[in-house]
């Protein structure tokens, strides 16, 4: 699987770790940062990890900040991006399997580098069921994004 990684300086010690590990477990992976702990803005590494996964570089991305949250806030602003944040496998899987998340965000000053690890595993191998109730309710979720969507266009 190709993956697009990307983490600000909150979250840039779970980077090299994770890379790693998804290229040992034989994945491929763009990096698109950040390079240091030298701070910047989450948004930035959120939008390319967004970015490369609606336009097809990427099969799915990680985002990792420093609580998860802002990256994960961000990055769900694109449409058709499903980000989950993950602070334990459960939700890894259940993420993906119930959902179709298409991102997975991590806060590296909330969990630890195993468990961050455990989590990626989980959630990588995890596959979305197909199931009629949950293809049901993210065609309602495709739907919420669509009207508002129009909306803003409608604006401009």
């Amino acid at each position: 699987m190709i993956l697009a990684f990307g983490c600000d300086h909150g979250g840039f010690e779970l980077k090299e770790p994770i890379i790693n590990y998804l290229k040992g477990l034989g994945h491929e992976v763009i990096d698109l940062g950040t390079d240091s702990n030298k701070p910047v803005d989450y948004p930035d590494y959120a939008l390319a990890v967004g970015k490369s996964v609606i336009e097809g570089k990427a099969e799915r991305g990680i985002v990792v900040c420093g609580s998860g949250v802002g990256a994960c806030v961000a990055i769900n602003k694109i449409p058709g991006i499903r980000a989950g944040l993950c602070h334990d496998t459960f939700s890894a899987h259940q993420g993906k399997e119930d959902d179709d998340t298409n991102v997975l965000c991590l806060g590296a000053r909330v969990i630890g580098i195993q468990l961050a690890l455990e989590i990626v595993k989980t959630w990588v191998n995890a596959k979305f069921s197909g199931a009629e109730r949950h293809v049901r309710r993210l065609e309602k979720v495709r739907l919420i994004e669509s009207e508002f969507l129009d909306k803003s266009v409608a604006k401009k």
